[in-house]
């Protein structure tokens, strides 16, 4: 059941970073493009359906691989479908309650085929997705965080929910184990990418983590392709008080060898924009705005606009 890639498929090959809602949105963009999407996800979660199923079965939490899974099926009736089913939730009082029918298909195959990378991409051809799905690491991972409480002093939280909703000025992230393997498809996959592209989505559960695997940051590093990043439409619980200047050098900080070629955000976002491309510059980055932001919700990222965006970002850079 090896994966084959479609060599005859046009468009660019990217690999996109992260987890949860913001790795959906660009996966969503990215498969207006191409074909050619390799996902590396998070393997941190440690809460609702995911943490549970973790805590009970001892395997990698399910939840963000899902997401990246739904995020790219296909935009026929069997692809939507599956897609629907793969994020129908449970809603009842007993042990089933919470629970995604993703999350519980995904453990299944990868019991049968005691193999997670071959289930995933059998889940894959069930849906009919554009690109493939791969976990950042090989094993789960505990996110930990050292923050700064109101009164000055220095904390240190556990667990990818902990974070998230620490809304404390988080100063230092670090993972447990503190060397995780990566996955070699994703090593593989980087080395292969004409674009590696990290963002949207929580800052320290999300994007951060994957600078904290050291093969994997150092395949980034040595990524023969282009590097992106982009920033967050609106504040989280997790960088509260964090604006896209802030965001820029916390990336910077846990990754400062890093390269990155652009820099993308939206367009009405407020900040010091002489500032951010100084940051910026300070990385190899030239900032690109574009109105990236759905109308009717301008916290979300619009699949459509983001595709833009990135189309012209991708062509910008290849002359």
């Amino acid at each position: 059941m090896a994966f084959r890639k479609d060599v005859g498929a046009r468009g660019p090959h990217v690999v996109a970073f992260g987890g949860g809602h913001g790795l959906y949105a660009t996966l969503s963009a990215l498969r207006i493009l191409t074909p050619n999407i390799t996902a590396v996800v998070t393997v941190a979660d440690d809460g609702g359906s995911s943490g549970r199923i973790r805590q009970e079965m001892d395997v990698l939490p399910p939840g963000d691989l899902r997401m990246a899974l739904a995020a790219l099926c296909d935009d026929g009736d069997w692809g939507q479908t599956w897609r629907d089913v793969l994020q129908y939730r449970f809603d009842s009082d007993g042990p089933l309650g919470g629970h995604a029918v993703g999350n519980l298909l995904i453990v299944a195959i990868w019991r049968l085929l005691h193999d997670e990378l071959e289930g995933l991409d059998l889940v894959g051809r069930l849906l009919g997705i554009h690109g493939r799905v791969v976990p950042m690491s090989t094993t789960p991972l505990q996110i930990e965080a050292q923050v700064l409480t109101d009164d000055g002093s220095s904390l240190v939280i556990k667990g990818q929910g902990a974070v998230a909703s620490s809304r404390s000025c988080i100063e230092q992230l670090h993972l447990i184990p503190q060397q995780p393997p990566a996955h070699p498809a994703a090593i593989d996959a980087i080395a292969d990418a004409d674009w590696v592209i990290f963002g949207p989505g929580s800052w320290f559960t999300s994007i951060i983590p994957h600078l904290l695997v050291p093969d994997l940051r150092h395949a980034i590093e040595q990524a023969p392709g282009n590097r992106a990043l982009v920033l967050n439409l609106v504040e989280d619980d997790e960088t509260p008080h964090l604006t896209p200047v802030e965001l820029l050098r916390v990336f910077k900080k846990h990754a400062p060898g890093l390269r990155i070629d652009v820099v993308i955000i939206d367009e009405a976002t407020q900040c010091d924009y002489a500032e951010l491309k100084s940051v910026a510059h300070s990385i190899g980055a030239e900032v690109f705005a574009y109105n990236v932001a759905q109308k009717a919700n301008p916290a979300v990222h619009d699949p459509l606009f983001l595709a833009a965006a990135f189309r012209e970002v991708i062509d910008s850079f290849s002359g």
